[in-house]
C-alpha cells in the first residue's frame, strides 16, 4: 500500500522542522517591559523577534548581544536580557550586594535595558555561558518594527575595565560585532517570552 503524499510529506517535514528548530532557530514573542526601549518601546504593540541558536552554537558571544537564558533562578523558565560584561571584566553593580563585580571566567552579565524593572544579574549575580539558548538577531514582527538588533552596550552600563578577551572590533567598540540573520513568523504554536522574568516554550 502506497503512503498518500501528505504523509510522506510529514515525516519529512517532522525531522527537518526539528532540526532546524534544535539548531537554526525560532521566532518568539516577547513581553513584558524589562528590555525597553529595544523590545516593545510600544506597550500596546508586542514585538516578535528571531533567537538563532545557530549564533551561541560555540558560547561565543559579545557584550552587548541580546541573549535568551535558562534562568538561574528557575531552570524551568527562560529569561531575555543583554550581554555588558564578558568574563575577566569589571562591572558597576545596580543593587547587587556588592558594589563591583569581577566577571569569573565562564560566566557573563546579563541586564535588562529598563533599569529597575527586570530580574538579572543585579539581583542574581554573574551567570553561566552554558546557561544560554540562543541570541535575538532580529525583530520580524510587525512589520513597522522591521529591524536588525545590534549588539550594543548602554553607555551608562559600560564595564569599569575590561577582561582579557576585549578586543577593538571594526566598529571601534569593546568586543562588540554586529551579526544578521534572518526569518520570518509563520509557526502556529509560537513561543513567548516574556522579558521581565521568563520565557515559555510552546510546544511545537
Amino acid at each position: 500500500m502506497r503512503f498518500p503524499t501528505f504523509l510522506k510529506s510529514m515525516l519529512l517535514g517532522v525531522p527537518v522542522g526539528v532540526t532546524l528548530l534544535d539548531c537554526i532557530g525560532y521566532v518568539a514573542r516577547v513581553e513584558g517591559v524589562s528590555m525597553q526601549p529595544a523590545l516593545n518601546p510600544d506597550a500596546a504593540v508586542t514585538d516578535y523577534v528571531f533567537l538563532s541558536r545557530w549564533a551561541v552554537r560555540n558560547m561565543d558571544v559579545q557584550r552587548g548581544d541580546i541573549i535568551s537564558l535558562i534562568s538561574p533562578k528557575d531552570p524551568s523558565q527562560k529569561i531575555i536580557k543583554r550581554i555588558v560584561a564578558l568574563q575577566g571584566d569589571v562591572i558597576s553593580t545596580l543593587g547587587y550586594k556588592v558594589q563591583y563585580v569581577k566577571v569569573p571566567e565562564g560566566h557573563c552579565w546579563i541586564e535588562g535595558d529598563h533599569t529597575g524593572n527586570s530580574l538579572d544579574s543585579n539581583t542574581f549575580g554573574p551567570v553561566s555561558l552554558g546557561l544560554i539558548t540562543a541570541r535575538a538577531t532580529q525583530i520580524v514582527w510587525p512589520p513597522s518594527r522591521w529591524q536588525q538588533l545590534p549588539s550594543t552596550v548602554p553607555k551608562t552600563r559600560t564595564p569599569i575595565s575590561f577582561g582579557k578577551r576585549a578586543a577593538t572590533g571594526s566598529n571601534g567598540s569593546h568586543g562588540v560585532s554586529n551579526h544578521t540573520a534572518t526569518s520570518s513568523p509563520g509557526s502556529i504554536t509560537t513561543p513567548v517570552v516574556n522579558s521581565v522574568e521568563e520565557m515559555h516554550e510552546l510546544n511545537h
